[in-house]
């Protein structure tokens, strides 16, 4: 009785087409959610195509997050469950407390923040590394991707 199981689930598994690790496609829409005295919140979404019969997870671990070309913070997400066979779109939000903008005064920066904040933009940057699992495999994808985000004051 067993055997007749195992086998068609074997099957099953072999006929899956588990052979392509999803397709990083863009991360995209950074926005600025809010801003306040204390903190500003970034989102942005990592968009992915998965072409497989099977799901997997992903996971980003260390993504450093950039404000005009200063390291301001880093974000990690849980893990997102991956879809069989469709296109999906994975959520990055960092939570920045104001004070670590603003204390990173190397070399003028302060001014470049202030001069970006009066202007009511910043070029964010996310740069670090998804990674992808599925049947004990896994693959790292590279983030490094910079857009210029308008400041909600």
């Amino acid at each position: 009785m067993k055997k007749r199981i195992i086998i068609p689930m074997l099957l099953l598994i072999i006929s899956c087409n588990v052979r392509e690790k999803p397709l990083f496609v863009k991360v995209d829409n950074m926005k600025v959610v809010s801003s306040t005295l204390e903190n500003i919140v970034l989102t942005a979404d990592a968009f992915f195509i998965n072409k497989n019969d099977i799901g997997g997870s992903l996971e980003s671990k260390n993504i450093d997050i950039l404000i005009n070309n200063v390291k301001v913070a880093q974000m990690s997400s849980e893990l997102f469950e991956v879809p069989a066979g469709e296109e999906f779109t994975i959520p990055l939000k960092v939570v920045i407390p104001t004070k670590k903008v603003f204390d990173n005064n190397e070399n003028g920066v302060l001014g470049g923040i202030l001069n970006s904040i009066l202007n009511k933009k910043i070029n964010v940057q996310y740069k670090g590394i998804i990674t992808y699992t599925k049947l004990g495999f896994s693959y790292d994808y590279e983030v490094n991707t910079t857009q210029e985000v308008k400041i909600k004051i």
